[in-house]
């Protein structure tokens, strides 16, 4: 199903990616597209991953939605090329919530 390297000229980003495991799987998810994937493994989460990044630009690509989808999630355009958000920092945060006993 993977038409679009072949179909369309590429192009490279480099997108944030953080892998963490849920249960027996291992998810990788990126907040510049709000995607995310899954995997037995963390290779395989990040391979499912490589695939759903493509599947999910040659689907804007052929809604006609990319620039309306990519700015709703803040990316920005700059000489005909899009940009994804910059990651400012990722850290751990410790934050109080109310205990559900």
């Amino acid at each position: 199903m993977l038409l679009f390297r072949h179909m369309m000229p590429s192009i490279s980003y480099l997108l944030p990616v953080t892998i963490f495991r849920e249960g027996d799987a291992f998810v990788a998810y990126t907040p510049a597209l709000d995607l995310s994937s899954v995997g037995k493994t963390e290779r395989e989460a990040k391979r499912m991953f490589t695939q759903a990044v493509e599947i999910f630009f040659e689907e804007l690509a052929t809604m006609g939605t990319t620039e309306s989808v990519l700015k709703d999630l803040g990316w920005t355009k700059s000489g005909g090329k899009f940009k994804p958000p910059q990651v400012v920092e990722q850290s751990l945060m410790n934050v109080m919530v109310p205990s559900f006993a």
